[in-house]
């Protein structure tokens, strides 16, 4: 999650405003001709001035969204949308299945899931097969909350903001499985490294959903998936021309080697 401005300072033209009424028309493009010879006004500016946004700034908070985006489906959760508009307490963010009422309730933040699985932790010397699920979930949670900032430096020039939010609800969750501040810091470095390591092979995925999250600003979780499934089955059949291509490649290699050996 990006995190931002409080509720009370959301510009009041975007919470007045109908849903849709203002979108971005395209990204990165100037003023634009309405076809009568006079130029229009850019939605998209237009939305950026409503918000209080720069260009720059939209960008990275989509990058940054993006990035929770692909870490979230390459560990295999299943998503509920994610939407670079801001809200309370943030400038944009990717939630779960499930995950909108947890947060309207005021309950999907990760203090809370800490005090609620904090007293069944295991003791020193206790088994923990019990909550050995518990481990693998707050590794791969904090993989993904560590995403965010991983993208932006995969993408965009010079050294990201600290990502506020995204680290302490990461301390939160590691404060379950780590018993010292000195883990706790090694464990979210190694998470932001994972992360890293996992975003590197799909730049192209992360920039597709950034550029479609800034024109289209809210995506569900159905058009994510159908976004990344895409764009992959296009990969593919990039990947299978250049594989034919080889094969004719070393087919006429060999026709020609065997043609010059009969002469």
């Amino acid at each position: 999650m990006t995190e931002g401005i409080p509720a009370d300072e959301v510009p009041e033209q975007l919470a007045a405003s109908p849903a849709g009424t203002v979108t971005a028309a395209g990204v990165g493009v100037g003023n634009t001709d309405d076809g009568g010879g006079h130029e229009g006004v850019d939605e998209y500016d237009t939305l950026l001035a409503v918000l209080g946004r720069s260009h720059d700034d939209d960008e990275r908070i989509a990058v940054h969204e993006a990035g929770h985006i692909v870490v979230a489906r390459l560990l295999g959760h299943p998503l509920g949308g994610a939407t670079v508009d801001p809200g309370p307490g943030y400038e944009g963010r990717v939630w779960g299945e499930g995950h909108v009422e947890a947060f309207t309730n005021g309950r999907g933040d990760a203090s809370h899931v800490r005090e609620a699985i904090a007293p069944l932790m295991p003791k020193p010397g206790e088994d923990r097969g019990s909550v050995a699920d518990v481990f693998g979930s707050v590794y791969d949670q904090c993989v993904e909350l560590m995403a965010g900032r991983a993208a932006e430096r995969m993408l965009l020039e010079g050294e990201p903001g600290t990502p506020v939010d995204d680290l302490r609800q990461a301390r939160e969750l590691a404060m379950l499985i780590c018993t010292s501040e000195k883990s706790i810091e090694t464990f979210i470095a190694h998470c932001d490294v994972a992360a890293w390591d996992l975003l590197l092979p799909y730049g192209d995925v992360v920039t597709a959903l950034c550029i479609v999250l800034r024109i289209k600003r809210t995506l569900d979780g159905a058009e994510i998936d159908k976004i990344i499934a895409d764009l992959e089955a296009r990969k593919a059949v990039a990947v299978e021309h250049r594989h034919r291509a080889d094969w004719r490649k070393r087919v006429s290699s060999a026709n020609s080697f065997q043609a010059g050996w009969a002469e």
